[in-house]
């Protein structure tokens, strides 16, 4: 079975063809993605920006020809929390449907956190028996999973996304103290409403976010960022880049080894909420994982065959 798994987030487009054989392993064939910001304004306007869907489209339709250049026959295609926010996101699905062939479907916060569960499991040597903290942070929004033993997943979709609150609260080059006070305040006041009293035996960071932190922190560049999977972050060190990011203007940011530049303008605010989840969960560390949605729904697809 030849498979293409597609993440269309609020920042970014992913996709990762594989090839199954016998063994039930999945073979990467190739791994894609794309920052094409489908979230920008829908949070404020509640629908898709004209330019950004056209870049989006057109990037699902090259990655799409790519996987069947490749002999893939199926795909499996999840949106996040840009359409689910936006109004007219049955718009953008027909119009994927038609210009590429792919089945685009949008999928809850639930699911999107069990399908990072399974990814995490599957790709990283966790110890089943710990408690396990997954912090999933997108554009749009934050998932988090506790994982406990003897007790089913613990799943919240919180509005906290790396778009969303830079639309919302930055407006100053560099953020102003009183912005990111601002930030603080609000990720900490929606961490609060979750009421988790937990303390995890390990935390866990997929996404963009937490790669770039670990790839800046050490240096790496943007082509480097599938070598931090697997790689430790102390908290103390996310705060040292999260200030970093935040002392400098978005000019001098776009230089920095490992920040690709259509992430530069809002990774100081998701490095904030990483900041805050560690905080909040006493966690000294964070392992990264580069392996999201998209590998769950391989090793999903896997399961099912």
């Amino acid at each position: 079975m030849k498979l293409a798994a597609f993440d269309v987030g609020t920042n970014t487009v992913l996709m990762l063809a594989v090839e199954v054989g016998d063994d039930q392993y999945p073979r990467v064939l190739a791994e894609l993605g794309r920052i094409a910001r489908l979230g920008r304004g829908v949070d404020r306007t509640g629908a898709l920006d004209p330019e950004t869907s056209a870049n989006t489209l057109a990037t699902i339709e090259e990655f799409a020809r790519r996987a069947r250049e490749l002999g893939v026959g199926k795909f499996d295609a999840v949106a996040t929390s840009a359409l689910r926010d936006a109004g007219d996101g049955d718009a953008f699905i027909v119009a994927v449907r038609e210009r590429t062939g792919v089945e685009l479907r949008v999928i809850s916060g639930a699911e999107e956190a069990a399908l990072s569960h399974l990814a995490v499991m599957r790709g990283l040597p966790i110890d089943p028996a710990g408690k396990l903290l997954i912090v999933d942070i997108g554009g749009g929004s934050t998932e988090l999973i506790r994982a406990e033993p003897g007790r089913p997943l613990d799943l919240a979709s919180l509005q906290l996304g790396s778009v969303r609150l830079t639309e919302r609260m930055v407006r100053g080059d560099p953020p102003t103290a009183a912005e990111i006070a601002k930030l603080r305040e609000t990720i900490d006041g929606t961490l609060a409403i979750a009421a988790w009293d937990f303390r995890p035996d390990a935390v866990v960071g997929i996404a963009g976010t937490v790669t770039t932190i670990c790839a800046v922190s050490e240096g790496l560049d943007v082509d480097q960022l599938g070598s931090t999977h697997g790689r430790t972050i102390a908290l103390s060190e996310v705060k040292r880049v999260r200030e970093l990011f935040g002392a400098m203007p978005l000019t001098k940011r776009r230089n920095l080894p490992g920040l690709a530049e259509g992430r530069a303008d809002v990774i100081f605010a998701g490095a904030m909420i990483l900041e805050c989840v560690l905080e909040r969960f006493h966690a000294a560390a964070v392992t990264v994982s580069d392996q999201g949605v998209r590998w769950g729904l391989v090793w999903r697809a896997i399961g099912d065959a």
